[in-house]
């Protein structure tokens, strides 16, 4: 009798290995994406159109023909004011995860070759949180606009809202980036915010409710204290969508809701607009 001998497996090469970033899962439809097809789609869901946070180079990339060609204020470096217990462990670990200084970058670049300055913050480095280097960002980039009659441009992503760990200083950034919206608005120098999941706390009650035009992504939270704070200090039940941009639209607190594949194009018609009598 004859026995057939079993056919072993073929071997794995050695060295194959996914990588752990390789697969993501949509929060919304709870689709499993390639993270590569989502870096094709400006990291919206193909599938329901959720839009993921992205990190503020990764939205300059978008937005600008060849990113930001210049940026302003890099040099700055956060200090530690009050001595904050941890806050100097956090900023460096922060630095070496994102390789950002603080929550936030400025520089010069173009959108369809309009020369525009741009401020984007990243929710990763600490919830996008106002600290007193993302102030003075925001201060010289504003004023660099003002001074060079190019348009501004703030994209945010900001849940954290002014900084515990400088206290007074992180506060005093209110009104330190309103007053650079002051200068704008004296130069007669287009400024639009673009705000995306979430934009809260300090950042939507000073510069981010200023722009000329307010646009939102969908489905992102906007406001000043959360759902759940203003419900359990209220005792009521809250609308459904309450606080979300398609709420915020409605209720006349921005201009428009436009999904981020289409931000580009939606920015480079309103700068055409906007500047045309100038440029």
């Amino acid at each position: 009798m004859f026995f057939k001998p079993k056919k072993t497996p073929p071997k794995r090469e050695k060295g194959l290995k996914v990588p752990d970033d390789f697969w993501v899962k949509c929060p919304s439809c709870q689709s499993i994406l390639p993270n590569i097809d989502l870096e094709k789609t400006a990291k919206v869901c193909p599938k329901c159109s959720y839009h993921f946070r992205i990190s503020a180079y990764e939205y300059a990339n978008i937005l600008f023909d060849n990113g930001i060609e210049r940026e302003i204020g890099k040099e700055i470096l956060p200090d530690d004011p009050l001595d904050f217990p941890g806050y100097k462990q956090k900023l460096e670990k922060y630095k070496k995860i994102y390789g950002l200084n603080d929550s936030s970058i400025a520089g010069i670049g173009h959108i369809d070759g309009i020369k525009v300055t741009g401020f984007f913050t990243d929710f990763g480095f600490l919830g996008g949180s106002m600290g007193s280097v993302f102030g003075e960002k925001f201060y010289r980039a504003a004023t660099h606009s003002a001074k060079s009659r190019i348009p501004f441009i703030a994209v945010l992503f900001s849940g954290g809202g002014a900084r515990m760990h400088e206290g007074i200083f992180s506060l005093m950034q209110m009104a330190k980036t309103t007053v650079g919206v002051l200068e704008l608005e004296k130069a007669k120098v287009p400024y639009i915010t673009v705000l995306g999941d979430p934009t809260m706390g300090g950042v939507m009650a000073s510069f981010a409710a200023l722009g000329d035009v307010i646009i939102a992504e969908p489905g992102a939270l906007i406001g000043f204290a959360g759902p759940r704070v203003i419900q359990q200090t209220i005792r009521q039940e809250l609308p459904k969508g309450f606080q979300r941009s398609e709420f915020q639209l409605e209720h006349g607190q921005i201009d428009m809701v436009v999904d981020r594949r289409e931000m580009k194009k939606t920015l480079s018609r309103l700068l055409k607009i906007m500047t045309s009598s100038y440029l």
